[in-house]
């Protein structure tokens, strides 16, 4: 697999190893925006929108190493779904409610699906998604 597909492509597979390669460049990246934004180094709105340009290599990791597991890549949504039960506002709700959906369910959902995705081995072989696995070339092999 290219560095392309990787990054910018929904079809296939990929592996663990790379999965936590991108878990890492993402965790790095984001951090190291919001602290030259902290440092006004840079412009917050800017680093926001850097987190905001690393959304669709996020997805398709996600999504290929969903295929992986042999999970169709809808399954990223979960992401999405706990992402709005952390930030919605849930203090009308008594009793609770409010740390059930903002606490305890999105880490759940979060923990789950990076022990899915991080820990257990996707299908041998060929799967519905594709061939198996490829590692990613980081670098050209093309020596001529």
């Amino acid at each position: 697999m290219t560095l392309q597909q990787w990054c910018f492509s929904w079809r296939g597979r990929l592996g663990r190893r790379d999965f936590w390669i991108w878990q890492v460049v993402w965790l790095l990246t984001t951090t190291l925006l919001f602290v030259l934004a902290a440092n006004d180094w840079l412009d917050t709105q800017m680093a926001a929108f850097g987190v905001v340009c690393l959304l669709w290599p996020a997805s398709a990791v996600i999504v290929k190493r969903l295929h992986d597991r042999d999970r169709p890549g809808y399954w990223g949504l979960l992401v999405i779904v706990a992402w709005l039960l952390v930030v919605g506002n849930w203090s009308m709700l008594a009793g609770i409610l409010p740390w059930l959906l903002g606490r305890a369910i999105p880490f759940v959902l979060l923990a789950g699906l990076l022990l899915d995705l991080g820990v257990f081995r996707g299908s041998p072989g060929a799967n519905r998604f594709g061939p198996a696995t490829q590692p990613v070339r980081y670098r050209s092999t093309a020596h001529q």
